[in-house]
């Protein structure tokens, strides 16, 4: 089965809150009251937004007010009446929608010709971002199945996958939260992978019967630059459609937490670079699993001196703005990582009496 969706992100800190209520809570409330398919809250590293104050786990100091991440995924109709409560709310932080195809393969689907209806065999020569949202302790063949989706994606050629922990979240439109004690098991999660649309329509039928209730989501994507080699720039996008609408960019920089620039970690580097610079905002999030390249999948042993987990950093902005960040993580990125530029129809950014942007979504031309 496949659906038009829409995907709701709200990037904003630890500590903020929507009335007395913390508002991470607060939206994983209205997105359980609205019984949505899927959402999670990750729980970032290091980041900043509009007034520009650094957030790291590195620096005691600095650690008190992390960056957050909601994220929520469903049928437009209704993550458009959860807009309708989110907007009541009243906070900082930056909110996006973004277009995406939901796909709800069942077991039978496994011998089937699925059809992704996201005219992935008409764009061979495209890549996709595709997210496989399952629970934190779900099994498939007697493993995580976090796990066995990774080495699906591994074994079928694409090139890396990461698995982002939800802390809080609504699978299948029913609340899940992590607590100290209790199994956990259905504490969603989402496991995030950029390739080739042929490859990954391919692999399509293997998910559908590796998992029980599975949610896939794919996105139109560009690779911009993978392991040093640019390959193309981001989309070049006027900064309104023809009715008037803003049209803004997300760049997403894919790497390992050892990869280094000039011997520094590399997703320290970018979001200082890029906040140095003046951009509205930046988010990076730590990965438990995942892998890049011809590396098996891996993660965090308890034997391990230095962590091998694979960190994201996001960043968006105008289209002119975008360009301007773009070629600051070109000369960061000079032997690793693997960038992406995606289209972002709806965007606002909010903090004390400042707001800029809007939530109605634009229909962008066709990117150049």
């Amino acid at each position: 089965m496949t659906a038009d969706g829409l995907k709701l992100t709200i990037y904003f800190g630890e500590r903020d809150r929507a009335g007395r209520r913390f508002l991470a809570d607060a939206l994983t409330e209205i997105y359980a009251r609205h019984r949505l398919r899927a959402s999670l809250v990750v729980r970032g590293v290091e980041g900043f937004g509009h007034k520009h104050h650094l957030r790291t786990d590195r620096l005691l100091t600095l650690s008190e007010d992390l960056p957050l991440v909601s994220v929520a995924i469903d049928a437009r109709p209704r993550i458009e009446a959860a807009l309708a409560e989110v907007n009541e709310l009243r906070f900082d932080g930056l909110v996006t929608l973004e277009r995406a195809r939901m796909l709800a393969l069942a077991d039978t689907d496994t011998d089937a010709d699925t059809d992704t209806d996201i005219d992935t065999r008409a764009r061979t020569r495209e890549d996709v971002k595709l997210t496989v949202f399952v629970g934190r302790h779900e099994q498939a063949g007697g493993r995580p199945a976090y796990e066995a989706v990774a080495d699906v994606l591994h074994r079928r050629g694409i090139a890396g996958a990461t698995v982002l922990l939800g802390v809080d979240g609504t699978a299948h439109g029913i609340r899940r939260r992590a607590r100290f004690f209790g199994a956990n098991t259905q504490v969603p999660l989402m496991v995030i992978a950029v390739g080739d649309a042929r490859r990954m329509d391919a692999l399509l039928p293997e998910l559908g019967g590796l998992l029980s209730r599975p949610l896939i989501t794919l996105e139109r994507v560009r690779v911009c630059k993978r392991d040093g080699v640019k390959l193309a720039d981001p989309q070049r996008l006027p900064e309104t459609d023809a009715s008037g609408l803003g049209v803004w960019q997300k760049l997403m920089v894919y790497a390992g937490e050892q990869a280094r620039s000039d011997r520094h970690p590399l997703h320290h580097e970018l979001i200082r670079t890029v906040r140095r610079a003046g951009a509205a905002g930046a988010t990076s999030l730590r990965g438990t699993w995942g892998f890049h390249g011809d590396h098996p999948p891996h993660g965090d042993s308890f034997w391990q001196l230095r962590r091998r987990v694979p960190i994201v950093t996001v960043i968006v902005d105008t289209p002119e703005r975008t360009s301007e960040w773009f070629a600051l993580i070109d000369e960061l990125t000079q032997e690793t990582g693997l960038v992406t530029s995606e289209i972002v129809p709806a965007f606002r950014a909010s903090a004390a009496a400042l707001t800029r942007g809007g939530l109605r979504l634009a229909r962008p031309p066709r990117p150049a």
